[in-house]
């Protein structure tokens, strides 16, 4: 059976994108719940690869990273600014709906 895409929020994300995906039932860490405040985007990366979680993210340098490894398991990236929460919020929602975990490994998903 496919795996459910499960999402992990970088601390520098709006916490309500946290909450309105969580009432949408959807799975999503967040840098506080594992522990990761102040942490690395190399930490944060790779605490979402072991979780096998797709890292979202509007910090440009997640990019960087991408471009240097596909050793991760997904980014879903929002330049800061230009999605409102809620836009933020369905456009994760779509991408849980409509992709498998499989699919987002190595790979980044612009919002």
């Amino acid at each position: 059976m496919a795996e459910v895409i499960r999402f992990h929020r970088d601390e520098n994300v709006n916490l309500a994108v946290a909450s309105g995906l969580r009432q949408r039932g959807i799975d999503l860490t967040t840098t506080k719940d594992a522990g990761l405040i102040g942490a690395s985007d190399v930490e944060q990366l790779d605490y979402a690869r072991r979780a096998g979680r797709v890292i979202f993210s509007e910090d440009a340098d997640f990019l960087i990273l991408a471009a240097q490894t596909a050793q991760h398991a997904g980014i879903a990236y929002a330049r800061k600014g230009t999605r409102s929460i809620r836009q933020i919020i369905d456009q994760l929602e779509l991408i849980h709906g409509v992709m498998i975990a499989e699919d987002m490994q190595g790979h980044v998903e612009y919002l």
